[in-house]
């Protein structure tokens, strides 16, 4: 299956810093003392960690022993991992759980929330010595947690747009829904409803061994407008990964993003370079071709991503459903529904693209 648009590599989740004695993979292990919550480890963790997510990297900086300062190598880097976190996991959302641990000489604050681009709960743990300095610090996705679906103010949502499917021909889909299952789009607040969709032919979603993009079957495949709508972003210079590659930088890659009026936006991503066919301020009718399907972003193999949220801006704002119109899902005609993973769904013959 496709990589979700903001999937990203743990490994650049962790602080170069594992606690004092410790390795990253027990850094959590409990001990006698875990239950004991300690005030001034509880005090100096929540003030590091309001500090980290301000981004008052130079404050945490000025903080930290000698040791933890070698370890990262400069102020500079510390800011540098500041943005990588920020720019990976989005923002801390809610805080979950807030536990401490005494061992000889350290008092150490684990941190457990949820932030807005990851499905997982994220740990955060500062270690302090006596004197108040920071010995440990790491960043990371709580072992053995389980995503969840976000919570939505949206769920009772009825779509305003007459949508229609962005595309001819069937289509399976690889993720969808509103549970955590059969979408993983779920467990962020801004894809709540989300869709990543592609083209499956005899149990494979491409010819031979995959290797090439021009082996997958939605590669450059027309994506259409699914309804009227005004253009109001662009991007069609972001070049198509290699299969086996990724590029979180840009997560969307070459994308449109439609204003369908009554608050709702559309978000139609991983388009193929050059492929765009509308530009800014465009008024576009459904139907209407956007681009062809492509390969650019955050993206593991060729497919569409489709979203609607409540916000013009990428990235802002919280996801809403996406009722279609007028389409077949397993070959049973659906007037009105929303389609969900492992479906193959293709619009009903009043709803094909001129």
């Amino acid at each position: 299956m496709p990589t979700h648009i903001l999937s990203t590599s743990l490994a650049v989740l962790l602080a170069a810093l594992a606690l004092p004695g410790q390795s990253r993979s027990d850094a959590t292990a409990p001990t006698a003392d875990t239950a004991r919550q300690d005030p001034a480890a509880m005090q100096a963790g929540r003030e590091l960690s309001q500090l980290f997510l301000q981004g008052n990297t130079a404050a945490v900086w000025a903080r930290m022993t000698p040791a933890m300062q070698e370890s990262i190598g400069s102020a500079a880097a510390m800011a540098q991992f500041h943005e990588k976190v920020i720019a990976d996991l989005g923002g801390e959302v809610a805080v979950l759980d807030e536990s401490t641990r005494l061992q000889p000489g350290i008092r150490v604050y684990m941190r457990t929330s949820r932030w807005s681009r990851l499905p997982t709960p994220i740990l955060m743990q500062w270690a302090v010595d006596d004197d108040g300095k920071v010995a440990g610090f790491l960043v990371q996705p709580k072992p053995g947690a389980k995503p969840e679906a976000a919570p939505s103010p949206h769920l009772d949502y009825r779509t305003k747009a007459h949508l229609r499917l962005p595309f001819e021909g069937e289509w399976h889909v690889a993720w969808g829904g509103r549970d955590i299952e059969r979408n993983y789009h779920a467990a962020f607040p801004g894809q709540r409803f989300a869709y990543d969709i592609l083209k499956v032919v005899d149990g494979s979603t491409h010819r031979g061994d995959g290797t090439s993009l021009e082996d997958y079957y939605c590669w450059n495949e027309r994506i259409i407008a699914p309804a009227g709508g005004t253009v109001l972003e662009v991007v069609d210079d972001v070049p198509d990964q290699a299969i086996g590659t990724r590029n979180p930088n840009a997560p969307a890659g070459n994308h449109v993003m439609l204003d369908l009026g009554n608050g709702e936006y559309a978000l139609l991503a991983h388009l193929r370079q050059g492929s765009v066919a509308v530009r800014k301020g465009q008024q576009v009718a459904a139907g209407d071709e956007l681009g062809r399907c492509g390969n650019s972003g955050n993206t593991s193999e060729p497919h569409l991503h489709f979203h609607l949220q409540d916000a013009p801006v990428f990235g802002e704002g919280d996801g809403l459903p996406a009722f279609f119109e007028h389409y077949t899902a397993d070959g049973r005609a659906v007037e009105r529904g929303e389609p969900v993973g492992g479906q193959v769904i293709a619009p009903a013959p009043q709803a094909t693209a001129r």
